[in-house]
């Protein structure tokens, strides 16, 4: 299995991606949050977490952002979930989207990123598809690798790679400390403020259908009249 040696016994030859200035890059984040705010949390390096989440090893603050609305949405909503026998859909549950929001940002400048788009980009840092498509237990060494990645790009302010939920769709993380003071700003207007209310799971479920998934109703609660 891929992923058997640590990384760092790799001479890695990280290629470069550049997210121009002025790109437009789309998130689900917590209501009431910034919709740039960097997550200063550090997970725990074995246990937990993200793909690419700064660990107590390596403390970063991180942001993941895709390249569309229907992407941010899949990367965040559609982990692990399988398709609904009877209603040939995958069905999200409502908890997924309450309190959330979907926004828009845009970068103030260039942002140069390592590519692990293509397999030639996964082969220069010594890895393959092992390193988007293990989920679950093994996201303790995707994130080593990402930190192996950090340490042999020193100058690399994030990763881009192929969305696994919505090819070929871009999906990014950047790390705070290398971004420089607000990389991104919100973008007024577009993106969905209360994922949650009415309005909101159903302007989700558009942007999901192509992908056979839809949010459920929230569970009515027990006395409210319907």
């Amino acid at each position: 299995m891929t992923g058997t040696v640590p990384p760092s016994a790799y001479t890695m030859r990280p290629r470069p991606h550049t997210i121009p200035a002025g790109t437009h890059l789309w998130r689900v984040h917590r209501a009431g949050r910034p919709a740039e705010q960097f997550n200063p949390i550090s997970v725990d390096p074995h246990f937990g977490g993200n793909r690419f989440d700064g660990t107590s090893y390596d403390p970063y603050s991180y942001q993941y952002q895709a390249a569309d609305p229907a992407t941010a949405l899949a990367e965040t909503l559609l982990r692990s979930l399988e398709f609904d026998a009877e209603a040939g859909m995958r069905l999200v549950p409502y908890a997924a989207v309450r309190g959330k929001s979907l926004s828009v940002l845009r970068a103030r400048a260039d942002l140069d990123v390592v590519s692990l788009i293509t397999e030639e980009d996964l082969a220069a840092v010594c890895q393959d598809s092992w390193l988007l498509e293990s989920e679950g237990d093994r996201y303790a060494k995707t994130r080593r690798w990402a930190s192996e990645i950090r340490a042999q790009a020193p100058k690399a302010m994030g990763l881009v790679w192929q969305s696994r939920r919505h090819r070929p769709r871009l999906a990014s993380v950047l790390f705070a400390d290398r971004c420089g003071i607000d990389p991104l700003v919100p973008v007024p207007g577009p993106g969905i403020a209360d994922m949650g209310s009415p309005e909101g799971v159903a302007e989700v479920n558009r942007l999901l259908a192509p992908l056979r998934a839809a949010v459920l109703p929230p569970l009515p609660v027990p006395g409210q009249q319907v």
